[in-house]
């Protein structure tokens, strides 16, 4: 296993219930690139999701209460799963039907009394969701000691530069460091999967897209309850009292580092939705990666080169999308039909 997000880690697991020997290789930290950056909404609306997604993306949602379960128990830790709802604010097209399935009237201020309401203006649809949202820091923790309780090894600190091929099929991978012998590899690398060299294993075009986020601590637990996504900002709150605000979508390259006037420009929006934010005390601002494709699809199961196989490109789904990720995977590399069509997620797709 290549990678040691949070879609790594669920792979992972889920082999190691199979019956399959495992190792993590990450070329860093576990769970501190992406995963840790994430906001943790668990978002499967379908004006925002792509067509293609929506069917796995649904079906993930629903999973994510035993996905918790299980891993709060194999891993003796709490982790913080929401459950309040989204308020989604949207310009959305006027001949758009579904905007009559999901209209939230006017008495949604209280629900949320201290959103200032004149951000809500004529042309602009309020929906409220019973969406999940999930400290995705908390989960990835979870996830590591999970895997860690059952046996899963580790390898940190070790970037896999090569998949090495014998007689057509994998034979294991080459790290900056050594050699691991596999007859089975997944690419869960994320932004830097595409990276990942080897002999006629075709494409796996994944990029960084650059996110950056801040955290402040609200002058009380209960000053917003809801998720809340705008054209501008979200907003997700925690349970501990702790607020996540976010997010830019750059194209930056590998780049990391946070830009004051940027971040200063998503505590502003925020100010401007929510004014007692005001009194929010300012914990941490930081940038990650997400693992972008040419399509904005991720990629997921086997490659044209017997023994290999991908699950990465996730976007902004990765936290969503784990666990249903983790079963088509295990699907796929046990032989088995899996239970969705993953026709619209090939790598071969990217072949000239």
């Amino acid at each position: 296993m290549i990678g040691a997000g949070i879609i790594g880690l669920s792979v992972a697991i889920e082999l190691h219930k199979r019956g399959l020997r495992v190792l993590i290789v990450e070329k860093g930290e576990p769970g501190r690139e992406a995963s840790w950056a994430a906001g943790g909404m668990l978002a499967d609306f379908p004006l925002e999701m792509p067509p293609a997604l929506r069917d796995l993306a649904v079906a993930s949602a629903r999973m994510y209460p035993e996905f918790v379960l299980e891993l709060e128990d194999e891993a003796r830790m709490k982790i913080d799963l929401r459950e309040v709802g989204t308020l989604l604010f949207l310009n959305p097209p006027a001949d758009q039907p579904l905007l009559k399935d999901g209209y939230l009237p006017a008495q949604w201020r209280e629900l949320e009394p201290n959103v200032k309401a004149e951000h809500v203006r004529a042309n602009r649809v309020v929906f409220r969701l019973q969406e999940r949202c999930v400290d995705p820091r908390d989960l990835t923790s979870a996830a590591i000691a999970a895997a860690k309780h059952r046996g899963i090894d580790f390898s940190s600190g070790n970037h896999v530069l090569e998949i090495e091929v014998a007689d057509g099929k994998v034979a294991g991978v080459r790290t900056n460091k050594s050699r691991f012998s596999a007859g089975i590899v997944v690419n869960c690398a994320g932004a830097w999967a595409g990276q990942i060299e080897g002999a006629s294993l075709g494409a796996i075009p994944t990029r960084p897209v650059k996110g950056q986020m801040l955290c402040v601590a609200m002058p009380h637990k209960e000053l917003i309850r809801h998720v809340f996504r705008t054209p501008g900002v979200y907003l997700i709150p925690r349970s501990d009292g702790r607020l996540v605000i976010g997010a830019t979508q750059e194209e930056a390259g590998f780049d990391k580092q946070t830009v004051p006037e940027t971040i200063q420009e998503l505590r502003q929006e925020a100010l401007d939705l929510v004014p007692k934010l005001a009194e929010a005390r300012f914990l941490e601002a930081w940038a990650g990666l997400r693992p972008g494709t040419p399509d904005a699809l991720p990629i997921l199961g086997a490659t044209s080169t017997p023994g290999y196989f991908a699950a990465t490109g996730h976007f902004r789904d990765g936290i969503l999308l784990a666990p249903v990720t983790a079963r088509v995977m295990g699907q796929v590399i046990a032989g088995e039909k899996p239970e969705f069509d993953l026709g619209a997620f090939g790598a071969g797709r990217f072949r000239n």
